[in-house]
């Protein structure tokens, strides 16, 4: 059963909705450990204290801020415990605005909303509500020690939470949207880029979408654990397009080739031989060693 990561209420005008939030997604990826090149053991990273010149558990840790070099603010937890505002418990529906308003860029993590048993027919008001008006919830929670603005909105007959960055965190870059008037595109370029755009479009199912890297490690894992070498992915040569007009016409022409004459994209594989021990490397009789 699925862990919540928060517990409260969550307050629109005076009703009160108990909830709990739990993480709707998270990063998968293989992690590589980091292992003594001469006998392949895993390198720990204890706590240590090069003071005391010894290692020190977990109970002899407190919490401080560096105001100067190597000096230092302490805190305990009942100390940080007595600092947390209102948040930490409730979350108060601050405004509703429409979710188109809202720059994606400001997104962050994303959390489903599910009412304790004693809230869901107030959970399920808000929810037709919000489903029915088109609008979103701008609330602010607080956990992991910190406060984050966040948007409730309905999805597939619940409601999700993203946590927000602040405006303060949104960072500028100095080359980012500038035009110059040397790189304005004429309208026959602008036409056919448009064109090219209707022939890429489709409906997005985030299911056809699959780490390419990651199964290219998960290749080369079978393959080394085989003894066996993996082809190396071919990679196209890249160079700025000169001729605008020329390459957007050649794109336009490959899109409408048949699906057939098409090439499928280059995988990482086993190199030949190890094709053949693919299943026993499934399933492997015992371990073996990577070098």
């Amino acid at each position: 059963m699925a862990t919540s990561v928060w517990k409260g209420f969550l307050t629109f005008g005076l009703i009160s909705i108990p909830i709990r939030l739990f993480s709707a997604a998270r990063g998968e990826r293989i992690s590589l450990n980091q292992l003594h090149q001469v006998c392949h053991t895993r390198i720990k990273m204890p706590l240590f204290c090069p003071t005391c010149n010894r290692q020190v558990p977990r109970e002899e840790i407190v919490k401080g801020y560096e105001y100067e070099k190597d000096q230092y603010v302490l805190f305990d937890e009942k100390e940080l415990d007595k600092i947390e505002p209102e948040s930490a418990r409730s979350m108060e529906i601050l405004e509703m605005v429409k979710l188109d308003e809202i720059d994606p860029l400001y997104f962050d993590a994303s959390y489903y909303v599910t009412p304790e048993d004693e809230g869901r027919k107030a959970y399920q008001l808000l929810l037709d509500a919000m489903e029915e008006s088109g609008y979103a919830a701008i609330a602010k929670i607080t956990m992991h020690q910190r406060e984050h603005i966040v948007v409730i909105r309905p999805r597939a007959n619940g409601m999700t939470l993203h946590t927000m960055f602040y405006t303060n965190e949104i960072r500028e870059v100095a080359e980012y949207g500038k035009r110059t008037p040397a790189a304005e595109p004429k309208e026959a370029e602008k036409k056919l880029a448009t064109q090219l755009i209707e022939s890429l479009a489709a409906k997005f199912e985030p299911e056809k979408y699959k780490d390419q890297y990651q199964e290219s490690m998960k290749a080369l894992i079978a393959a080394k654990q085989a003894g066996q070498e993996v082809a190396e992915v071919q990679h196209a040569k890249m160079a700025p397009v000169i001729d605008l007009m020329e390459a957007l016409k050649k794109s336009i022409a490959e899109k409408e080739k048949p699906a057939a004459a098409k090439k499928p994209p280059v995988r990482a594989v086993p190199a030949a031989g190890a094709r053949e021990q693919e299943q026993e490397t499934r399933t492997p009789k015992r371990k073996r060693s990577a070098g």
